[in-house]
């Protein structure tokens, strides 16, 4: 079955079939335009809102990222951005194989449409102007033939009228049989008129038509089988990116179930763990015998007025008791001045003396910070590149060539990355002063190439530089033995008890020791001076390679680029050595052996159980 043969007849109604057909391949273009643009402002508000919702370098939030809580909320915020970019891939994919395509097939349509009427058309025209070919010869045979009739009538009138002359009658006959030749002429005129035009009608019916009708029908068939490949594609577009899509949910599940509730609360603690003692009970002070200095020797907190319990836990406050923070002086509080500028007379009834000053407040505060300060304080390991004195608390580092200004172990780094440097460029030296002799040896054997004195000069300055090289390559390697063995020896001091270590400071400073803690200042040139020396051998202090405490991976590149940290890149993994102690820093480990340390918040870590 096929239009030309069974719809001869219904050319209007397959040409409002055809047009509606090319109609709805518009709406559905228009459809699938409208559906992209729905999946970009989709994809557009979830970039929008998970940035909105990320946060930015340096913030609180960013920092808070170590807690598995915070980080599996911006692994979601990562899958939900993941997931708008499949919606757009969407949107992309559906405007270029669908709207793209079917418009441009739409218009090759159009235009196959309007030749194929066209030629409909022509055909139909051509009938016509035949058809009225045959009717104007009909009409005109009929008119000739009702003459004819008329004057055979006439001449036969004529011919039985007894009045009528001889010449009259044969006049009349003449002129109709005159009229008879033209009437037999449009006859003939008008039965070949009519044989073309029946030829014409039935190849119009029959041929033209048909095949201009089977040619419709074959173009809306097409029509309808790109329509439906369309209809297609619109399902299958999103069916492909449903695995990607199904990863994004995936990691957005996966995001959940890494929440670790008690990793979190460890690593709070972990972060904001003073490693101070909780304070001692104090000391009643009996102000009707007179004032008596009371201290703990549990709390750095001795320095002023003895601090409440809200202040203790840090209530209304917004940073942490801190002892060299700007709101924590080392000058004490004018009530405990006044028995430190007028000490009161020693009384035996009422207990032990009170010190002897000879010194001014300052020195004695420092001595007694000395005293009651811990050999080594874990939470002081930010300060490793500040210097303590008593005109000023803490002053910038100086820049020395050393190194000594840095960290023990970042030193040794320091001066072992320095002894390489030197090491490459005394090697380049000597490959040149090589190349220089056996030139030289060239020149002499054969004099035609070259002048061997010419390269003296060469030579000579090759020579002075390998001289300064070795000379840094010894200055360095001693600096980086001293520093060695400076490390060791701090290795060994963390290793005694806690008593071994009082006495040994308190020797090393020649100054009797008691079990109870406390030393004279006799034979102490400056009791002050105690403590600085103290701390510097703490930050000065060098750990042996140890085991990995755990992993982390890096969330953002880190150039690297102060003094001893180390460079990472996104997506690295690096072994954890040393957890942030608060400073907002973790020291790390790379396979290769490189140790530096890297933003804690960089990362995300994960502690070995």
């Amino acid at each position: 079955m096929d239009w030309g043969t069974d719809l001869w007849d219904q050319y209007d109604i397959i040409d409002k079939h055809t047009q509606s057909g090319l109609e709805l391949v518009e709406k559905y273009v228009k459809f699938v335009k409208e559906r992209t643009e729905i999946e970009q402002n989709y994809a557009k508000q979830l970039r929008n809102l998970t940035k909105k919702y990320n946060p930015k370098r340096g913030c609180k939030e960013e920092q808070e990222c170590r807690f598995s809580n915070h980080q599996s909320f911006l692994d979601i915020l990562n899958e939900m951005n993941d997931y708008a970019g499949q919606r757009e891939l969407i949107a992309e994919n559906m405007m270029m194989n669908i709207c793209i395509e079917l418009t441009k097939y739409l218009q090759e349509l159009k235009m196959e449409r309007k030749t194929h009427l066209s030629e409909a058309k022509k055909a139909q025209q051509s009938l016509e102007s035949t058809y009225k070919q045959l009717d104007s010869s009909k009409k005109r045979f009929e008119r000739e033939w009702r003459e004819a009739d008329k004057a055979a009538q006439y001449a036969e009138k004529t011919d039985q009228d007894i009045n009528a002359t001889k010449a009259d009658v044969e006049k009349a006959k003449q002129q109709a049989n005159m009229r008879t030749h033209i009437a037999e002429e449009c006859k003939n005129d008008y039965a070949a008129q009519l044989q073309k035009y029946n030829k014409e009608q039935s190849q119009f019916y029959f041929s033209d038509m048909p095949l201009i009708f089977n040619k419709l029908q074959d173009m809306d068939e097409r029509r309808v089988r790109k329509l439906a490949q369309g209809y297609v594609l619109f399902s299958d577009t999103e069916r492909h990116v449903m695995p990607i899509i199904g990863k994004c949910l995936e990691g957005v599940n996966k995001a959940g179930t890494n929440v670790n509730e008690r990793n979190d609360s460890i690593a709070l603690i972990e972060q904001y763990k003073s490693g101070f003692e909780r304070p001692g009970d104090l000391d009643f002070e009996d102000y009707s015998q007179g004032i008596n200095r009371a201290s703990s020797d549990s709390s750095l907190g001795t320095l002023g007025t003895p601090k409440g319990p809200l202040e203790l836990l840090g209530k209304n406050r917004s940073k942490p008791f801190w002892l060299f923070s700007k709101k924590s002086k080392l000058s004490p509080s004018p009530s405990s001045l006044t028995p430190l500028s007028t000490p009161p007379a020693s009384s035996p009834a009422n207990g032990p003396p009170s010190p002897k000053f000879g010194r001014d407040p300052l020195s004695y505060c420092l001595k007694e910070i000395n005293k009651t300060v811990k050999p080594r304080i874990s939470s002081f390991r930010t300060l490793g590149r500040m210097r303590l004195t008593p005109e000023r608390i803490i002053v910038m580092p100086t820049v020395t060539e050393d190194f000594g200004h840095l960290p023990p172990e970042q030193r040794r780094k320091r001066l072992q990355q320095k002894l390489d440097d030197i090491g490459k460029e005394l090697q380049k030296e000597v490959d040149q002063s090589e190349a220089l002799e056996k030139m030289k040896d060239v020149y002499e054997k054969n004099p035609q190439m070259g002048d061997p004195a010419s390269l003296s000069p060469q030579i000579n300055q090759t020579a002075q530089n390998m001289e300064r090289l070795r000379l840094e390559l010894s200055k360095y390697e001693s600096w980086l033995t001293e520093a060695g063995r400076r490390g060791d020896s701090m290795l060994r001091r963390d290793t005694l008890p806690e008593d071994a270590l009082s006495y040994r400071s308190h020797s090393n400073n020649n100054e009797p020791y008691s079990p109870d803690g406390t030393h004279s200042e006799e034979g102490t040139p400056d009791p002050s001076q105690a403590i600085y020396a103290e701390f510097d051998d703490d930050f000065e202090e060098e750990e042996e390679l140890v085991a990995p405490i755990g992993q982390c991976t890096a969330m953002y590149n880190f150039p690297g680029a102060s003094e001893g940290t180390i460079t990472m890149q996104e997506g690295e993994v690096l072994s954890v050595v040393e957890e942030d102690k608060g400073d907002g820093w973790t020291r790390v480990r790379r396979a290769n052996g490189n140790e530096g340390y890297i933003p804690t918040s960089y990362v995300s870590i994960s502690l070995s159980k």
